[in-house]
């Protein structure tokens, strides 16, 4: 830990730098800022609209996805469920040792 006996006066500096910040100006932006962004604003949300070419281009990929995920399953979870169905008739003779 820093010994506060080598600056006896830490306390006293740290007072008047405070008081220099305080007393700055408060800083205001330059002439015609806002109206800059704005503009960017009103141009960028221009060019980010899409075309009615990649609203037509969602539901297609939509449906590549879902067309992607059945075929790629691996029948697990189909094979599961069978399993389950054929079983839920003896579930009271079934031991507690899952077995």
């Amino acid at each position: 830990m820093p010994d506060s006996a080598a600056r006896p006066d830490a306390d006293e500096e740290w007072t008047e730098l405070l008081r220099q910040l305080q007393a700055q100006p408060e800083a205001r932006p330059r002439p015609y800022f806002y109206s800059r962004v704005r503009a960017r604003l009103v141009n960028a949300s221009a060019v980010a609209r899409p075309s009615a070419q990649a609203w037509l281009r969602w539901p297609a990929y939509a449906v590549m996805l879902g067309l992607l995920l059945l075929l790629s399953g691996d029948d697990a979870a189909l094979g599961s469920v069978s399993s389950a169905n054929q079983n839920s008739g003896n579930w009271l003779e079934a031991p507690f040792g899952g077995e």
